[in-house]
């Protein structure tokens, strides 16, 4: 069977869901027992997002194959549930790099290099790759930002070119639109989605299937009055109303018949069984129960703006969901800390979160995170340079002195606990140049860290240039450092943890990335549960946590 590529594409204004509503699109067809590749077109001319400020552009999401990708792909994958790669995320940069280094080489026998069809032959080889490559029964494809964006009409008119390329019983475009609500008159405004089509329709495309997010309940005659004026079936118009979790749009989406109509449109009912949601729904369910509350503190340089943790925040609600707990986030910025305030929310916290992040601005509030955990026995998560500032901090206290540090903040620091690689000392470039994707890791017998994972090896997902100074070993492993998880070759340190301590460990690694809705990361489920234990000590009391099983 010929791969069925659907195309995705936003109108009236930027982020309205256009990832979770492919991604959410992806898990329902997945269900049906198709395979299915997601691919995010991104038009901007970065080459990836990996040298763009958070406050540009939120997490940077890192594949198994090392890619830097836009945090769409940490959507697709914890919806579809499969590990997707650089092939996956498609930027201008790359589309026009390719063009030009293929220019240089004389590819192109003398032409003149223009926007089609050289420009938009690059993105459909891309488009066409990714889909064979991962063979997949269907290919989604989000295309960034919105309709009308000067930087996204070579896409557009890419995509275009795809229905007669592939042939039209292989492609589906869906357009999502919002509905503006006018308090004055009490109606939700279709007009907007009108142009907005009329604008798709002015590049060469007609949309198949037209979603429309809003706030506010949709009705049918405002389904009906939408198919009449963009020429779509009634039921081609797929009401998107702000769900109180993004786990909630796939059975939104079910509800509302967009599997059953896309598994028509596309001529796939030969191979397709009837969804199972069953798994899918029941954790929807206890998403939405009644919990008690346990409380994190997440301590960042970022913390305005939400999604530049968005890895973080959606595996902390895995874990607690997975021991029956609501997990409610308390967002510290860490230079709140350096200035004295705000200590009494980390004080008052059931455990603490000091995430990735890179530069020295904000750093000594994360190491004073790590030393109000460590001195106050509050569980205590640390990823990448969380792990990091733990060392620094349990270092200072052990060494007795504050010249502790690492060299990415205090080049010529007396005790440099953290340094950087010895291949990386002459590297110019700083896009992806650091240790990238995923690398084994070998676990300590009798460590916590071998305890939650419950085997012998792991692979995660690095995102980093320095390491822990193996010279600090001996000392700290003497205090009560625990290395817990190292490479095979026992070079580099991958999981440190206090020994003494309820829950202090730090991974050098990035495990919110491979955490799912129904399969928590033991990392966070770990932490979660050593949180919730606090609780219990404080509150409620030992016998209750008798049991090692809090689920």
């Amino acid at each position: 069977m010929a791969t069925k590529y659907i195309f995705v594409t936003g109108g009236v204004v930027s982020s309205l869901g256009k990832g979770i509503m492919a991604a959410s699109l992806g898990h329902i067809l997945k269900a049906r027992g198709l395979s299915v590749s997601i691919q995010k077109l991104d038009p901007y001319l970065n080459v990836d997002p990996g040298t763009m400020a958070p406050y540009q552009h939120g997490e940077v999401f890192v594949t198994e194959d090392g890619a830097e990708t836009d945090l769409d792909l940490g959507h697709y994958e914890r919806f579809i549930d499969d590990n997707l790669g650089k092939l996956n995320n498609v930027t201008t940069g790359q589309v026009y790099s390719e063009v030009i280094a293929r220019e240089r080489r004389g590819d192109f026998l003398g032409g003149t290099i223009q926007v089609v069809p050289h420009v938009t032959n690059e993105i459909k080889r891309r488009i066409i790759r990714a889909a064979q490559d991962l063979k997949a029964d269907v290919a989604l494809v989000e295309i960034g930002g919105t309709v009308g964006d000067i930087e996204g009409q070579p896409y557009l008119e890419a995509i275009r070119q795809m229905r007669k390329d592939v042939g039209r019983d292989n492609v589906l475009y869906i357009h999502l639109t919002l509905l503006p609500y006018l308090s004055s008159s009490g109606e939700l405004k279709t007009k907007p989605t009108q142009h907005s089509v009329r604008e798709l329709r002015g590049m060469g495309i007609q949309p198949d299937i037209i979603g429309l997010r809003s706030d506010l309940p949709i009705g049918g005659d405002i389904r009906a009055k939408v198919a009449l004026f963009c020429d779509v079936e009634r039921e081609a118009v797929i009401p998107l109303t702000t769900a109180s979790s993004i786990y909630e749009v796939p059975l939104m989406l079910e509800e509302a018949g967009l599997g059953n109509l896309v598994v028509g449109m596309l001529h796939l009912h030969d191979k397709t069984h009837p969804p199972d949601l069953s798994g899918w729904r029941d954790a929807i369910a206890r998403l939405k129960r009644e919990k008690p509350t346990v409380r994190i503190a997440l301590v960042g340089k970022y913390v305005e703006l939400h999604d530049a943790y968005m890895s973080v925040r959606e595996a902390l609600i895995h874990a607690g969901l997975y021991h029956g707990y609501n997990v409610e986030i308390d967002w510290v910025h860490s230079e709140s800390l350096e200035h004295g305030e705000n200590m009494d929310r980390l004080l008052q916290a059931d455990g603490i979160v000091v995430p990735g992040g890179f530069g020295s601005r904000g750093i000594e509030g994360k190491i004073l995170a790590a030393e109000i955990a460590r001195e106050n026995q509050i569980p205590y998560l640390g990823l990448c340079l969380g792990m990091q500032v733990m060392c620094i901090e349990f270092a200072r206290h052990v060494l007795q002195t504050d010249d502790v540090n690492s060299t990415e903040f205090k080049h010529k620091t007396q005790h440099p606990v953290i340094a950087l690689m010895p291949d990386q000392e002459d590297l110019l470039d700083m896009g992806g140049t650091m240790r990238l994707g995923r690398y084994p890791c070998e676990l300590q017998p009798g460590s916590k860290a071998c305890a939650v994972y419950d085997v012998a090896e792991v692979y995660e997902r690095h995102r980093h240039r320095f390491e822990f100074n193996n010279a600090y070993r001996e000392v700290l492993g003497k205090a009560g450092m625990v290395f817990s998880g190292l490479s095979p070759d026992n070079r580099l340190v991958e999981i440190a943890e206090l020994r003494d301590h309820p829950w202090m460990l730090g991974s050098q690694f990035h495990p919110e990335f491979k955490s799912r809705l129904q399969r928590p990361h033991p990392l966070f489920r770990g932490f979660v549960e050593a949180a919730i234990r606090r609780i219990s000590k404080e509150r409620i009391g030992d016998s209750l946590f008798a049991d090692s099983s809090i689920r």
